[in-house]
């Protein structure tokens, strides 16, 4: 039985992972550069764990909405995501949605990851959707959607 913890951890949509670091590469053609630059920033700081990139790359009223129907906020994701004992060990995903207009988009598919949470190993199946907002020049995720699909 996978640990409520790893829902979270894995929850922010560990959307992709680079291919070297054993996951499918999210694809973000047809994109604007800039959106497709910070998705990809944001997928391998996920992967990485990279508590300051992370930060940068979820907005200060990040919300995200998981799939036991509770609501977590981006410093509970973030301690969440770097805590002793949690890595991604693979992640491939299908990025079936891509919506963006002038200042927002939505990005989301389904996505299936392996990794340990405490040191044990745990895996997800799920159907995510990422909610952008380019604010001052700058995208952020604001809002991720999460549904176990087991």
């Amino acid at each position: 039985m996978r640990p409520p913890f790893w829902n979270w951890v894995l929850c922010a949509a560990l959307i992709a992972a680079p291919a070297s670091a054993g996951g499918k590469v999210g694809d973000y053609r047809g994109l604007p550069a800039d959106l497709a630059a910070a998705a990809t920033a944001y997928d391998i700081a996920q992967f990485r764990s990279d508590r300051a990139e992370l930060d940068r790359w979820l907005a200060g009223d990040y919300i995200m909405a998981g799939p036991d129907g509770r609501n977590q906020g981006k410093a509970d994701l973030i301690r969440a995501m770097t805590a002793p004992g949690h890595k991604t060990l693979s992640v491939s995903l299908d990025i079936a949605v891509r919506k963006w207009w002038r200042d927002g988009a939505v990005l989301g598919g389904m996505v299936d990851a392996r990794g340990l949470d405490r040191g044990k190993p745990t895996s997800l199946h799920a159907r995510f959707v990422d909610v952008w907002a380019r604010r001052g020049g700058r995208w952020q995720v604001v809002f991720t959607q999460m549904n176990d699909a087991r």
